[in-house]
């Protein structure tokens, strides 16, 4: 076989780029005895790779075995959910006491308070745009 062809598939090999039929090629050839001194130092690889495919494992695998009666954790979980779930519903969590009631008044002053000053705030900075661009005008005049 070429030695040329030999080496392009081999280059192909190592970037994960051949068919299967290239590869069956490359087997074949590195059993042969008809092997090319530059390829010599791949022989050892395609032997294990060979070795490796014919290796087999000996030690029966067991797995534990499972117990068929395992329904009732379903069923206990299923009733736990459904005991939170309706716990939380129904219990008084959205009644508040008269000093919550209280603070939550005095966020929502504080917040309106803040919102009217952020208003005012807001048109006073509009206005400073406007000073702004009455000092570029008189600059590009008296420059």
């Amino acid at each position: 076989m070429e030695s040329a062809k030999i080496t392009q598939i081999l280059e192909a090999y190592f970037e994960g780029k051949t068919t299967l039929a290239q590869e069956k090629t490359l087997r074949a050839y590195f059993v042969s005895d008809a092997i090319a001194q530059e390829h010599e130092c791949y022989i050892s690889l395609f032997i294990g790779f060979q070795v490796a495919k014919e290796e087999t494992m000996v030690k029966a695998v067991t797995f534990p075995q499972q117990s068929k009666n395992r329904w009732w954790m379903g069923v206990a979980a299923a009733a736990v959910i459904v005991l939170a779930v309706s716990g939380y519903v129904y219990t008084d969590a959205n009644t508040l006491t008269q000093e919550e009631q209280e603070a939550v008044m005095a966020f929502n002053q504080g917040k309106e308070a803040l919102l009217l000053l952020s208003k005012n705030l807001n048109k006073g900075a509009e206005e400073l745009g406007h000073l702004n661009e009455f000092a570029n005008t008189t600059n590009k005049y008296f420059k």
